[in-house]
């Protein structure tokens, strides 16, 4: 007789119970996961960023534009709003740190008689800042997003 065993029958059942199991764990993990791909108010969200769209677009439109610089001798950020803008313009300038949004920091819109309105950069770390305008005139609204990179 030939004392050898034959191991084809153990490793083709082995095969079937780890195809077996990790279907099951695939089913498991497919079933415990998440599905919320979809906000619960997304039509609401969609007529929002719309109106961000609208806003940005009307901020393009205008004959002179709105602008962001940076001055690193002065460490010094300028907002320029259109001349006509100057007057009866409100609204805030948002401070946007994308690294790190403890940073984070809200200005109130306060235009000179040009237009335009200094913010102190001293205070805020070196890196990327992204500097987000919002304002109105009357029942328009306009934004702007610039980035501005802060030196130490």
């Amino acid at each position: 007789m030939n004392s050898q065993k034959n191991f084809w029958p153990y490793g083709i059942i082995l095969t079937f119970v780890i195809f077996i199991s990790g279907t099951a764990a695939l089913i498991v993990i497919a079933c415990t996961h998440p599905t919320d791909l979809i906000a619960a108010n997304y039509y609401e969200q969609e007529i929002r960023y719309q109106g961000q769209l609208d806003r940005i677009g009307r901020a393009r439109q205008l004959d002179q534009h709105a602008s962001v610089t940076y001055d690193a001798g002065q460490r010094q950020i300028t907002v320029s709003l259109p001349a006509e803008h100057a007057r009866g313009a409100t609204g805030s300038i948002h401070l946007y740190r994308p690294s790190a949004a403890g940073l984070d920091q809200r200005v109130k819109l306060e235009l000179n008689a040009n237009g335009a309105q200094t913010i102190d950069a001293t205070p805020l770390r070196a890196g990327l800042w992204k500097v987000k305008v919002l304002w109105s005139i009357g029942r328009e609204e306009y934004f702007i997003d610039e980035k501005v990179n802060v030196k130490s």
